[in-house]
């Protein structure tokens, strides 16, 4: 990658799995799930059986004002933000805020506001909203509210492409500090969409999984012969990028270095994956970074338990890699806390990161490995490895946009 190498200097996490990165990581390493059965004030009508919930307390974060003034999934960001500035030791009293960016990514935005915006007007008959229902509802509400909280005056953009929405910011901020735009990019992205209304919808879709007869956890299976569709979640993970020069002259933690990033269009299908487009993405990331598949240990799949999904995600892999694809470790952690949506890439990454610890995460119930899935899968618990030089994540949406996602051991 021409231009400004850049580094990833603190990372924060609110997930099914934990509201920290250390907590998440920690059950990605057990194999601990995060899918349930959902409650019946949440699912409602819907049909929908399982999905990966978060027990949300916006105390002792917000003040109950303020925490009414926004959306779930704004509160979900403003708290994974909170944690990776913290993190990074960055300095923001002191720092040129003109220079420090905000790029997010939401496929749904305030699903709660508007549900009850819905139920308000259909449902009552009542059309006196609150005053601030478009605010917290509109896609760019969470990570505008990043950015005001913290003074962040520098370049921002907000993502809705589906599945790659967050990973897709992550590429775009590397891009835009890479380019001298920015010295660093609060970059992230956020879902909340568990609702009834949203569940319902997806539920017209067909592509969602019942609940696993004897284990609700175990609803999510992908790459296993059984599985049976995707399981939704909610959370937001933020990665503080940084000019790499910059953060080590202040003495930051390098967590890893962000050198690849990936961005194709199947233009074929709104719903049905392509494998060519899936290629394109993965090759340009590699291209990018400078890398051969053989310096690439570890890949966190896309992987969302769809029949035909992780069928042509499979083949996609095995066309970049070819041999190597034999001896470089696959997972999907949606396994464990389902899939986020336009959050899920920077989920996702935060969890490959564990790799650069020696552990990879598993897929978490893969006992039946599909044949038609020919990957070396990291099944049922974490694997213990040398960390390896760089590893891939794949982030593949609705409407064909494919994003994929290359990090390097600092």
């Amino acid at each position: 990658m021409a231009g400004r190498r850049v580094a990833v200097t603190g990372v924060g996490v609110v997930s099914p799995l934990g509201a920290t990165l250390a907590d998440f990581h920690r059950a990605l390493a057990e194999g601990r799930p995060g899918i349930r059965r959902l409650p019946p004030e949440v699912a409602q009508g819907s049909g929908v059986q399982v999905g990966a919930l978060i027990d949300w307390t916006p105390a002792p974060l917000f003040k109950e004002a303020e925490a009414a003034n926004l959306d779930r999934v704004t509160q979900f960001a403003l708290a994974a933000a909170a944690q990776a500035l913290a993190a990074s030791g960055l300095e923001l009293a002191s720092a040129n805020r003109d220079r420090i960016g905000v790029y997010w990514g939401t496929g749904m935005g305030g699903a709660h506001t508007l549900d009850g915006a819905y139920k308000s007007v259909y449902g009552k008959g009542d059309w006196r909203l609150r005053p601030l229902s478009v605010v917290m509802a509109m896609s760019n509400a969470a990570g505008s509210n990043v950015a005001v909280k913290h003074g962040l005056r520098g370049p921002f953009a907000n993502f809705a492409t589906a599945c790659s929405s967050s990973a897709m910011a992550l590429g775009e901020a590397m891009h835009a500090i890479a380019a001298g735009r920015a010295d660093a990019i609060v970059a992230g992205g956020a879902e909340a969409l568990l609702t009834p209304g949203m569940l319902a919808a997806w539920q017209a879709l067909r592509t969602l999984a019942p609940a696993d007869a004897a284990d609700a956890a175990a609803s999510c299976k992908p790459f296993d012969k059984r599985r049976a569709g995707l399981v939704l979640g909610e959370g937001a993970a933020v990665l503080l990028l940084e000019e790499e020069s910059r953060a080590r002259a202040r003495g930051a933690k390098i967590l890893a270095l962000l050198t690849g990033y990936g961005n194709s269009c199947d233009a074929v299908h709104m719903s049905r994956p392509d494998r060519d487009g899936q290629v394109r993405a993965m090759r340009e990331a590699l291209a990018e970074s400078g890398l051969q598949p053989k310096d690439v240990g570890y890949i966190n799949a896309h992987g969302t338990a769809t029949a035909v999904g992780d069928v042509v995600e499979s083949e996609a892999i095995n066309t970049v890699f070819e041999d190597q694809a034999k001896e470089t470790w696959v997972s999907s952690t949606k396994s464990m806390h389902g899939h986020l949506l336009g959050g899920a890439g920077a989920l996702e990454l935060a969890a490959a990161l564990v790799a650069f610890e020696g552990t990879l995460p598993p897929t978490a119930f893969l006992e039946q490995p599909d044949p038609a899935c020919k990957l070396r899968h990291v099944a049922l618990k974490a694997q213990r490895v040398d960390p390896p030089r760089a590893l891939m994540s794949n982030s593949f949406g609705f409407g064909g946009s494919n994003v994929v996602l290359i990090a390097e051991r600092a």
